[in-house]
Protein backbone atom coordinates (compact mmCIF):
# COMPACT_ATOMS: atom_id res chain seq x y z
CA UNK A 1 0.00 0.00 0.00
CA UNK A 2 1.01 3.36 -0.44
CA UNK A 3 2.13 5.71 2.34
CA UNK A 4 -0.19 8.43 3.30
CA UNK A 5 2.14 12.07 2.28
CA UNK A 6 2.07 14.50 5.43
CA UNK A 7 3.78 17.81 5.89
CA UNK A 8 6.57 17.88 6.54
CA UNK A 9 6.79 15.47 3.81
CA UNK A 10 10.47 14.27 5.22
CA UNK A 11 10.72 12.64 7.88
CA UNK A 12 10.50 14.62 10.97
CA UNK A 13 14.31 14.46 11.84
CA UNK A 14 15.06 15.81 8.64
CA UNK A 15 15.87 19.69 7.71
CA UNK A 16 15.65 20.68 4.15
CA UNK A 17 14.46 24.10 3.69
CA UNK A 18 14.85 25.84 0.33
CA UNK A 19 13.27 23.21 -1.82
CA UNK A 20 13.73 23.81 -5.47
CA UNK A 21 11.58 20.50 -7.04
CA UNK A 22 11.41 18.77 -10.09
CA UNK A 23 10.59 16.01 -11.87
CA UNK A 24 13.23 13.78 -13.48
CA UNK A 25 11.46 10.29 -15.39
CA UNK A 26 9.22 8.77 -12.89
CA UNK A 27 10.49 10.36 -9.72
CA UNK A 28 10.53 14.22 -8.32
CA UNK A 29 13.46 15.28 -6.98
CA UNK A 30 13.88 17.97 -4.03
CA UNK A 31 17.11 19.63 -3.89
CA UNK A 32 18.06 22.63 -0.91
CA UNK A 33 20.23 23.78 1.66
CA UNK A 34 20.24 21.85 4.69
CA UNK A 35 19.78 23.13 8.60
CA UNK A 36 20.82 21.04 11.46
CA UNK A 37 18.23 20.58 14.13
CA UNK A 38 19.40 23.19 16.96
CA UNK A 39 21.34 24.77 14.41
CA UNK A 40 23.10 28.15 15.55
CA UNK A 41 22.79 29.56 11.85
CA UNK A 42 21.45 28.85 8.65
CA UNK A 43 22.51 25.79 6.27
CA UNK A 44 25.18 24.13 8.02
CA UNK A 45 24.94 21.26 6.28
CA UNK A 46 26.17 19.66 3.22
CA UNK A 47 23.61 18.78 0.45
CA UNK A 48 21.39 16.34 0.16
CA UNK A 49 19.04 14.66 -1.87
CA UNK A 50 15.28 13.09 -1.24
CA UNK A 51 13.39 11.17 -4.12
CA UNK A 52 10.32 10.21 -4.49
CA UNK A 53 7.88 8.35 -7.11
CA UNK A 54 5.38 10.49 -8.88
CA UNK A 55 3.16 8.12 -7.71
CA UNK A 56 3.87 7.60 -3.98
CA UNK A 57 4.68 11.21 -2.95
CA UNK A 58 4.65 9.68 0.66
CA UNK A 59 7.40 7.33 0.21
CA UNK A 60 10.59 9.37 0.04
CA UNK A 61 14.04 8.34 -0.13
CA UNK A 62 17.24 9.25 1.10
CA UNK A 63 19.49 9.62 -1.49
CA UNK A 64 22.76 10.93 0.34
CA UNK A 65 24.93 13.80 0.27
CA UNK A 66 25.40 14.99 -3.10
CA UNK A 67 27.52 17.62 -2.35
CA UNK A 68 30.03 18.13 0.42
CA UNK A 69 30.84 21.94 1.38
CA UNK A 70 34.39 21.48 0.99
CA UNK A 71 34.37 20.64 -2.38
CA UNK A 72 34.42 23.85 -3.65
CA UNK A 73 38.18 25.76 -4.14
CA UNK A 74 36.54 27.95 -2.45
CA UNK A 75 35.85 26.29 0.57
CA UNK A 76 38.54 23.64 1.13
CA UNK A 77 38.47 24.05 5.25
CA UNK A 78 34.25 23.45 5.05
CA UNK A 79 34.01 27.02 7.08
CA UNK A 80 31.53 28.55 5.07
CA UNK A 81 27.73 27.15 4.50
CA UNK A 82 26.43 26.55 1.37
CA UNK A 83 23.25 28.60 0.87
CA UNK A 84 20.28 27.77 -1.17
CA UNK A 85 20.70 25.90 -4.81
CA UNK A 86 19.03 25.15 -7.67
CA UNK A 87 19.64 22.64 -10.34
CA UNK A 88 19.08 22.42 -13.83
CA UNK A 89 19.48 20.19 -17.03
CA UNK A 90 22.10 21.76 -19.29
CA UNK A 91 21.58 21.02 -23.07
CA UNK A 92 24.48 18.29 -23.00
CA UNK A 93 21.73 16.35 -20.79
CA UNK A 94 23.87 16.78 -17.36
CA UNK A 95 22.78 18.24 -14.42
CA UNK A 96 24.17 21.48 -13.00
CA UNK A 97 23.91 22.83 -9.47
CA UNK A 98 24.04 26.43 -8.61
CA UNK A 99 25.00 27.82 -5.52
CA UNK A 100 26.11 30.76 -3.49
CA UNK A 101 28.72 30.20 -0.55
CA UNK A 102 27.94 32.36 2.62
CA UNK A 103 30.79 34.75 2.75
CA UNK A 104 31.41 35.50 -1.55
CA UNK A 105 28.82 37.03 -3.55
CA UNK A 106 29.85 34.75 -7.09
CA UNK A 107 28.22 31.82 -8.37
CA UNK A 108 29.64 28.36 -8.01
CA UNK A 109 28.71 25.38 -10.50
CA UNK A 110 29.16 21.64 -9.85
CA UNK A 111 27.78 19.31 -12.28
CA UNK A 112 27.02 15.32 -12.70
CA UNK A 113 25.50 13.03 -14.70
CA UNK A 114 22.64 11.64 -12.59
CA UNK A 115 20.04 14.14 -10.67
CA UNK A 116 21.49 12.19 -7.12
CA UNK A 117 25.48 13.06 -7.87
CA UNK A 118 27.80 13.10 -6.88
CA UNK A 119 28.22 16.77 -8.15
CA UNK A 120 31.60 18.01 -9.01
CA UNK A 121 32.58 20.93 -8.83
CA UNK A 122 32.57 22.70 -12.26
CA UNK A 123 33.51 26.25 -12.07
CA UNK A 124 32.05 29.76 -11.65
CA UNK A 125 30.05 31.88 -13.55
CA UNK A 126 31.79 34.78 -15.29
CA UNK A 127 31.95 37.29 -18.47
CA UNK A 128 33.23 36.56 -21.39
CA UNK A 129 36.48 37.94 -20.16
CA UNK A 130 36.90 35.70 -17.16
CA UNK A 131 35.31 38.35 -14.82
CA UNK A 132 33.17 36.33 -12.04
CA UNK A 133 30.13 37.66 -11.67
CA UNK A 134 29.57 40.02 -8.69
CA UNK A 135 33.15 41.10 -8.68
CA UNK A 136 32.86 43.63 -11.92
CA UNK A 137 32.73 46.99 -10.73
CA UNK A 138 29.09 47.95 -10.63
CA UNK A 139 27.83 44.59 -10.27
CA UNK A 140 25.28 43.55 -7.10
CA UNK A 141 26.50 40.89 -4.93
CA UNK A 142 25.32 36.93 -6.05
CA UNK A 143 22.66 35.00 -3.63
CA UNK A 144 20.17 32.69 -4.12
CA UNK A 145 20.78 31.38 -7.66
CA UNK A 146 17.77 30.07 -9.02
CA UNK A 147 17.63 27.85 -12.89
CA UNK A 148 15.86 27.74 -16.04
CA UNK A 149 17.28 26.42 -19.24
CA UNK A 150 15.63 26.47 -22.63
CA UNK A 151 17.67 25.10 -25.71
CA UNK A 152 21.05 26.48 -25.43
CA UNK A 153 20.20 29.08 -23.27
CA UNK A 154 20.28 29.25 -19.54
CA UNK A 155 18.65 31.97 -17.46
CA UNK A 156 19.98 32.47 -13.63
CA UNK A 157 18.09 34.43 -11.25
CA UNK A 158 20.05 35.93 -8.14
CA UNK A 159 19.34 38.69 -5.92
CA UNK A 160 19.04 39.67 -2.13
CA UNK A 161 17.03 42.93 -0.89
CA UNK A 162 17.00 44.00 2.26
CA UNK A 163 15.07 46.75 4.07
CA UNK A 164 16.99 49.95 3.92
CA UNK A 165 19.83 48.82 1.75
CA UNK A 166 19.63 50.88 -1.09
CA UNK A 167 22.50 49.13 -3.03
CA UNK A 168 20.38 46.51 -3.92
CA UNK A 169 17.52 46.90 -6.79
CA UNK A 170 16.23 44.01 -7.37
CA UNK A 171 15.90 40.25 -8.45
CA UNK A 172 18.62 39.67 -12.06
CA UNK A 173 18.60 37.41 -14.79
CA UNK A 174 21.78 36.88 -16.43
CA UNK A 175 21.54 34.79 -19.84
CA UNK A 176 24.45 32.27 -19.85
CA UNK A 177 25.43 30.47 -22.67
CA UNK A 178 25.51 26.77 -23.24
CA UNK A 179 28.46 25.69 -21.65
CA UNK A 180 26.74 26.37 -18.72
CA UNK A 181 29.42 29.70 -17.02
CA UNK A 182 29.89 31.92 -19.47
CA UNK A 183 27.82 34.97 -20.06
CA UNK A 184 25.94 36.08 -23.31
CA UNK A 185 23.27 38.49 -21.82
CA UNK A 186 24.37 41.00 -18.54
CA UNK A 187 22.10 40.49 -15.66
CA UNK A 188 18.79 42.77 -16.09
CA UNK A 189 16.59 43.84 -13.13
CA UNK A 190 12.80 41.88 -13.84
CA UNK A 191 11.53 42.56 -9.99
CA UNK A 192 12.11 45.28 -7.76
CA UNK A 193 13.35 45.49 -4.03
CA UNK A 194 11.30 47.23 -1.21
CA UNK A 195 13.35 50.69 -1.77
CA UNK A 196 12.58 50.68 -5.19
CA UNK A 197 9.09 49.55 -5.11
CA UNK A 198 7.12 52.57 -5.78
CA UNK A 199 4.80 53.21 -7.75
CA UNK A 200 5.00 49.61 -9.20
CA UNK A 201 2.80 46.78 -8.76
CA UNK A 202 4.93 44.94 -6.13
CA UNK A 203 4.44 47.74 -3.35
CA UNK A 204 3.65 46.01 -0.12
CA UNK A 205 5.33 42.55 -2.00
CA UNK A 206 8.74 43.30 -3.38
CA UNK A 207 11.54 41.19 -4.01
CA UNK A 208 13.36 40.57 -1.07
CA UNK A 209 15.15 36.59 -2.23
CA UNK A 210 14.70 33.02 -3.02
CA UNK A 211 14.17 33.67 -6.87
CA UNK A 212 12.75 30.81 -8.85
CA UNK A 213 11.41 30.42 -12.29
CA UNK A 214 8.56 27.85 -14.12
CA UNK A 215 7.17 28.33 -16.82
CA UNK A 216 3.17 27.27 -17.61
CA UNK A 217 2.77 27.30 -21.73
CA UNK A 218 3.90 30.08 -22.69
CA UNK A 219 3.45 32.09 -19.64
CA UNK A 220 6.73 32.34 -16.95
CA UNK A 221 6.03 32.47 -13.43
CA UNK A 222 8.60 34.02 -11.02
CA UNK A 223 8.27 32.55 -7.88
CA UNK A 224 10.25 34.92 -4.91
CA UNK A 225 10.05 35.40 -1.12
CA UNK A 226 8.82 38.94 -0.88
CA UNK A 227 9.70 41.81 2.11
CA UNK A 228 7.74 40.50 4.63
CA UNK A 229 9.66 37.14 4.54
CA UNK A 230 6.75 34.54 5.17
CA UNK A 231 5.37 34.64 1.98
CA UNK A 232 5.91 33.26 -1.53
CA UNK A 233 5.10 35.47 -4.38
CA UNK A 234 5.12 35.18 -8.13
CA UNK A 235 5.01 37.35 -10.88
CA UNK A 236 4.30 36.62 -14.43
CA UNK A 237 5.45 37.51 -18.14
CA UNK A 238 5.74 36.61 -21.97
CA UNK A 239 9.98 36.79 -21.32
CA UNK A 240 11.94 35.81 -19.08
CA UNK A 241 14.06 38.55 -19.20
CA UNK A 242 11.48 41.49 -18.54
CA UNK A 243 7.96 42.70 -18.26
CA UNK A 244 7.03 40.74 -15.30
CA UNK A 245 3.58 42.25 -13.16
CA UNK A 246 2.86 41.23 -10.08
CA UNK A 247 0.57 38.37 -9.56
CA UNK A 248 -0.11 37.05 -6.03
CA UNK A 249 0.92 35.26 -2.76
CA UNK A 250 1.36 31.37 -3.40
CA UNK A 251 1.84 30.47 0.33
CA UNK A 252 2.41 32.16 3.80
CA UNK A 253 4.43 29.93 6.51
CA UNK A 254 2.03 31.89 8.85
CA UNK A 255 -0.94 31.01 7.01
CA UNK A 256 -1.93 35.18 6.39
CA UNK A 257 -3.82 36.62 3.65
CA UNK A 258 -6.05 33.70 3.58
CA UNK A 259 -9.52 33.21 5.09
CA UNK A 260 -9.95 29.10 4.60
CA UNK A 261 -11.46 28.12 8.05
CA UNK A 262 -9.74 31.46 9.85
CA UNK A 263 -9.76 35.16 9.39
CA UNK A 264 -7.69 35.77 6.91
CA UNK A 265 -5.00 38.65 9.01
CA UNK A 266 -4.92 36.17 11.67
CA UNK A 267 -2.03 34.35 11.66
CA UNK A 268 -1.60 30.44 12.46
CA UNK A 269 1.38 29.99 12.66
CA UNK A 270 4.96 31.13 13.35
CA UNK A 271 6.43 32.20 10.13
CA UNK A 272 10.31 33.85 8.85
CA UNK A 273 12.04 33.73 5.72
CA UNK A 274 10.63 31.29 2.94
CA UNK A 275 11.83 29.50 0.13
CA UNK A 276 10.70 27.00 -2.50
CA UNK A 277 8.85 26.72 -6.27
CA UNK A 278 6.64 24.96 -7.86
CA UNK A 279 6.49 21.77 -9.87
CA UNK A 280 3.77 19.71 -11.62
CA UNK A 281 3.28 16.28 -10.51
CA UNK A 282 0.95 13.60 -12.01
CA UNK A 283 -1.36 16.71 -13.06
CA UNK A 284 -1.50 18.45 -10.04
CA UNK A 285 1.23 21.69 -9.36
CA UNK A 286 2.48 22.12 -6.06
CA UNK A 287 4.07 24.64 -4.49
CA UNK A 288 7.05 23.77 -2.03
CA UNK A 289 7.97 26.01 0.79
CA UNK A 290 9.61 25.61 4.53
CA UNK A 291 8.39 25.75 7.69
CA UNK A 292 10.36 27.09 11.40
CA UNK A 293 10.93 24.71 14.13
CA UNK A 294 12.39 24.77 17.72
CA UNK A 295 11.55 28.59 18.08
CA UNK A 296 14.21 28.88 15.74
CA UNK A 297 15.06 30.49 12.41
CA UNK A 298 17.47 27.63 12.11
CA UNK A 299 15.82 24.23 11.73
CA UNK A 300 13.86 24.27 9.16
CA UNK A 301 11.53 21.24 7.58
CA UNK A 302 10.07 21.32 3.80
CA UNK A 303 6.54 21.57 3.32
CA UNK A 304 4.12 21.13 0.15
CA UNK A 305 0.90 22.79 -0.53
CA UNK A 306 -1.43 21.83 -3.69
CA UNK A 307 -2.24 24.84 -6.13
CA UNK A 308 -5.23 26.02 -8.01
CA UNK A 309 -4.14 27.48 -10.73
CA UNK A 310 -7.21 29.47 -12.71
CA UNK A 311 -7.90 29.63 -16.33
CA UNK A 312 -6.38 33.04 -17.22
CA UNK A 313 -3.39 31.78 -15.29
CA UNK A 314 -4.09 33.37 -12.26
CA UNK A 315 -2.53 31.18 -9.00
CA UNK A 316 -4.83 31.09 -6.01
CA UNK A 317 -3.22 31.27 -2.37
CA UNK A 318 -2.71 27.92 -0.70
CA UNK A 319 -4.30 27.16 2.55
CA UNK A 320 -1.61 25.57 5.27
CA UNK A 321 -2.34 22.03 5.81
CA UNK A 322 -1.17 18.82 7.26
CA UNK A 323 -1.77 16.55 3.96
CA UNK A 324 -0.16 18.92 1.06
CA UNK A 325 0.82 16.03 -1.21
CA UNK A 326 -1.24 13.39 -0.31
CA UNK A 327 -3.90 13.81 -2.63
CA UNK A 328 -6.69 14.78 -0.48
CA UNK A 329 -7.57 14.37 3.35
CA UNK A 330 -5.82 12.24 5.45
CA UNK A 331 -7.57 8.57 6.98
CA UNK A 332 -9.71 9.72 9.65
CA UNK A 333 -8.50 6.91 11.41
CA UNK A 334 -5.73 5.41 13.14
CA UNK A 335 -2.49 7.69 15.15
CA UNK A 336 -0.87 10.80 13.98
CA UNK A 337 2.47 12.24 14.62
CA UNK A 338 2.00 15.90 16.56
CA UNK A 339 4.67 17.37 14.61
CA UNK A 340 2.42 17.39 11.22
CA UNK A 341 0.62 20.26 13.37
CA UNK A 342 0.57 22.96 10.24
CA UNK A 343 -1.25 26.18 12.86
CA UNK A 344 0.23 26.04 16.14
CA UNK A 345 -0.52 29.58 17.70
CA UNK A 346 -1.77 31.44 21.34
CA UNK A 347 -4.25 33.68 22.43
CA UNK A 348 -1.97 36.46 21.58
CA UNK A 349 -1.48 36.03 17.76
CA UNK A 350 2.34 36.44 16.60
CA UNK A 351 3.61 36.31 12.77
CA UNK A 352 6.93 35.79 13.32
CA UNK A 353 9.27 32.97 15.08
CA UNK A 354 10.50 33.48 18.52
CA UNK A 355 9.61 34.55 21.71
CA UNK A 356 9.91 32.22 25.36
CA UNK A 357 6.00 31.49 25.66
CA UNK A 358 5.58 30.05 22.64
CA UNK A 359 4.94 26.50 21.82
CA UNK A 360 7.36 24.86 19.17
CA UNK A 361 7.77 21.84 17.20
CA UNK A 362 10.94 19.97 18.09
CA UNK A 363 12.74 16.56 18.80
CA UNK A 364 14.75 14.99 21.33
CA UNK A 365 18.69 14.46 20.81
CA UNK A 366 21.36 15.90 18.65
CA UNK A 367 21.24 16.93 14.95
CA UNK A 368 20.44 13.44 12.22
CA UNK A 369 19.48 11.16 15.81
CA UNK A 370 16.58 9.90 14.28
CA UNK A 371 13.83 11.24 17.29
CA UNK A 372 10.36 11.78 16.31
CA UNK A 373 9.01 15.12 16.59
CA UNK A 374 6.75 16.67 19.03
CA UNK A 375 4.90 19.89 19.92
CA UNK A 376 6.47 21.20 23.21
CA UNK A 377 6.30 24.27 25.54
CA UNK A 378 2.01 24.01 25.50
CA UNK A 379 0.81 26.34 27.76
CA UNK A 380 -2.78 27.62 28.62
CA UNK A 381 -4.54 28.90 25.45
CA UNK A 382 -1.48 26.89 23.01
CA UNK A 383 -3.48 25.11 19.97
CA UNK A 384 -2.34 22.91 17.27
CA UNK A 385 -4.07 22.50 14.58
CA UNK A 386 -4.14 19.80 12.23
CA UNK A 387 -6.15 19.81 8.42
CA UNK A 388 -7.09 17.45 7.10
CA UNK A 389 -9.14 14.37 7.80
CA UNK A 390 -11.70 12.05 6.40
CA UNK A 391 -13.79 11.04 9.37
CA UNK A 392 -16.24 8.94 9.49
CA UNK A 393 -17.77 7.26 12.68
CA UNK A 394 -14.66 8.43 15.17
CA UNK A 395 -15.97 8.24 18.79
CA UNK A 396 -12.83 8.72 20.47
CA UNK A 397 -9.87 10.41 21.02
CA UNK A 398 -6.53 9.52 22.63
CA UNK A 399 -3.46 11.68 23.12
CA UNK A 400 -0.02 10.99 24.23
CA UNK A 401 1.77 13.90 26.54
CA UNK A 402 4.38 14.42 28.78
CA UNK A 403 5.57 17.15 30.69
CA UNK A 404 4.58 19.01 34.18
CA UNK A 405 1.54 19.91 33.36
CA UNK A 406 -2.05 19.84 35.36
CA UNK A 407 -4.82 20.59 32.82
CA UNK A 408 -7.74 19.47 29.44
CA UNK A 409 -7.09 19.23 26.02
CA UNK A 410 -9.88 20.38 24.22
CA UNK A 411 -11.00 19.28 21.03
CA UNK A 412 -12.59 21.10 17.99
CA UNK A 413 -13.02 20.90 14.54
CA UNK A 414 -12.18 24.52 13.87
CA UNK A 415 -10.06 27.25 15.48
CA UNK A 416 -12.88 28.84 17.29
CA UNK A 417 -15.05 25.93 17.38
CA UNK A 418 -17.40 23.85 19.63
CA UNK A 419 -15.28 22.13 21.76
CA UNK A 420 -16.60 18.78 21.34
CA UNK A 421 -14.33 16.91 24.46
CA UNK A 422 -12.11 17.37 26.69
CA UNK A 423 -9.01 15.36 27.84
CA UNK A 424 -7.75 15.13 31.32
CA UNK A 425 -3.84 15.26 31.82
CA UNK A 426 -1.71 15.11 34.76
CA UNK A 427 1.83 15.83 35.44
CA UNK A 428 4.67 12.81 34.14
CA UNK A 429 8.03 13.22 33.11
CA UNK A 430 7.04 10.40 30.35
CA UNK A 431 5.19 9.72 27.72
CA UNK A 432 1.22 8.75 28.92
CA UNK A 433 -1.81 8.11 26.99
CA UNK A 434 -5.13 10.02 27.93
CA UNK A 435 -8.43 9.27 26.32
CA UNK A 436 -11.91 10.51 26.11
CA UNK A 437 -15.13 10.38 24.02
CA UNK A 438 -15.77 12.24 21.07
CA UNK A 439 -18.65 12.86 18.39
CA UNK A 440 -16.81 13.87 15.22
CA UNK A 441 -18.68 14.93 12.29
CA UNK A 442 -18.65 12.89 8.96
CA UNK A 443 -16.67 14.20 6.26
CA UNK A 444 -13.29 16.43 5.39
CA UNK A 445 -12.70 17.77 9.41
CA UNK A 446 -10.10 19.79 10.77
CA UNK A 447 -8.63 18.59 14.56
CA UNK A 448 -8.05 21.36 16.86
CA UNK A 449 -6.49 20.72 20.53
CA UNK A 450 -6.45 23.52 23.06
CA UNK A 451 -4.61 22.93 26.46
CA UNK A 452 -6.21 24.79 28.94
CA UNK A 453 -4.24 25.03 32.88
CA UNK A 454 -1.06 25.52 34.08
CA UNK A 455 2.47 24.51 33.53
CA UNK A 456 4.08 22.99 30.23
CA UNK A 457 2.75 20.00 28.07
CA UNK A 458 4.19 18.37 25.51
CA UNK A 459 2.11 16.62 22.81
CA UNK A 460 3.59 13.34 20.45
CA UNK A 461 0.13 11.76 19.08
CA UNK A 462 -3.45 11.65 18.83
CA UNK A 463 -5.70 8.67 17.56
CA UNK A 464 -8.76 8.98 16.18
CA UNK A 465 -10.77 5.71 16.80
Amino acid sequence: MKKQAFNPYLPSWEYIPDGEPYVFGDRVYVYGSHDFYNGYVFCMGDYVCWSAPVDDLGNWRYEGVIYPRNEDPLNKDGKMCLYAPDVTVGPDGRYYLYYVLDHVSIVSVAVSDTPTGKYEFYGYVHYADGTRLGEREGDQPQFDPGLLTEGERTYLYTGFCGRGDKSRSGAMATVLGPDMLTIIEEPVFIAPGCEYSAGTGFVGHAFFEAPSMRKIGDTYYFIYSSEVMHELCYAVSKSPVKDFVYGGVLVSNCDLHINKGKPADMPMAYGANNHGSMVEIGGKWYIFYHRHTNNTWYSRQGCAEELEILPDGRILQAELTSCGLNGGPLCGKGEYPAYIACHLFTNAPQIYVGGENLPRIMQDGRDGDEEPGYIANLQDSATAGFRYFDCHGIREIRIRVRGYANGTFEVKTAWDGEVLAQIRVENSNVWEEYAAPVSIPDGKQAIYLTYRGGGKASLLSFTLL
